[in-house]
């Protein structure tokens, strides 16, 4: 009797020091420490990439700005053009200094005031100087904007790729004259070159015409669907602080773009980490693989 039961101590002794029942969890977590090694080990082994965002080094910015008689309205202080001015000054000045930026402004009529440089202070001087004028040409904007791309100057380590450009958008009306910006966004779209539009304005702004106030609401549909046709993003500002807020959005937006980058000492490196956790399990069991 007494050598029945030292027999059976020393073979549950025995089986707890082989595989101890409450640990078994830990010899299940091993094996999937060591195959989740196997796999990350091979995807290393595949060089794979990822598209990250990272500073872009050169590109080219249109900062297209609506000066129509409507700008003159004082819901925005001291005006809608002259807090704009401010605004897209500051704008222009934190652009990566290998930009090239360019000053597009239309009412009746679009012009190129500055094409494509990498002069800054150009475009600032520029901005500073505009001047109001009727009517408002949206769409004659926007393809005054696509021609200024046209003269964007090569860049002299890869001559035949043109740099990334966007359009920065400044409107505080709808289109009165001129083709319809939802064609021009279309034109951009088939450049790949998306629009940044701002709405800009209260719906409360007025101008005195004659001695009469005429009201001039903001068209938010219209710009949002320029920014939408086109591949952008619509932005709203209804004070010279939201509108550096947005400025400062776009100039971290068109900061930065995605390329490939390969990922592989991510990948060895998990399965590393994983190899060795599995490997602590496996002595902590003092077991063999199941």
């Amino acid at each position: 009797m007494a050598r029945r039961v030292a027999r059976r101590r020393g073979g549950r002794s025995s089986l707890q020091l082989v595989v101890p029942r409450d640990r078994t969890w830990l010899r299940h977590l091993a094996v999937a420490l060591a195959l989740l090694s196997l796999v990350t080990l091979t995807l290393a082994w595949a060089k794979p990439t990822q598209d990250v965002e990272v500073p872009s080094e050169r590109g080219t910015i249109v900062v297209t700005i609506d000066v129509s008689l409507s700008m003159e309205a004082t819901d925005v202080e001291p005006n809608r053009l002259e807090a704009a001015k401010q605004a897209a000054s500051e704008f222009v000045e934190g652009i990566p200094p290998r930009y090239n930026v360019s000053v597009v402004s239309f009412a009746q009529t679009a012009a190129i005031l500055v094409p494509p440089t990498t002069d800054h202070g150009a475009a600032v001087a520029a901005i500073q100087n505009l001047q109001l004028a009727p009517s408002t040409a949206i769409g004659e904007g926007i393809y005054t904007s696509l021609n200024a791309l046209l003269q964007v100057p090569p860049d002299p380590e890869n001559p035949d790729e043109p740099p990334p450009a966007r359009i920065v958008l400044l409107s505080d009306g709808k289109t009165t004259i001129g083709r319809p910006a939802a064609l021009a966004a279309e034109q951009a779209a088939a450049q790949e070159v998306p629009i940044y539009t701002i709405a800009y304005g209260t719906e409360n702004g007025y101008v005195e015409i004659n001695g009469q106030r005429e009201p001039v609401p903001v068209d938010k549909l219209e710009l949002q669907n320029v920014a939408d046709i086109s591949g952008g993003e619509a932005y709203e500002a209804q004070s010279a602080q939201q509108l550096n807020e947005v400025y400062e959005d776009i100039q971290s937006s068109v900061g930065t773009e995605e390329v490939p980058m390969e990922t592989t000492s991510r990948y060895a490196g998990a399965g590393l980490v994983f190899a060795v956790l599995a490997s602590l399990g496996l002595v902590s069991l003092a077991a063999r693989w199941p």
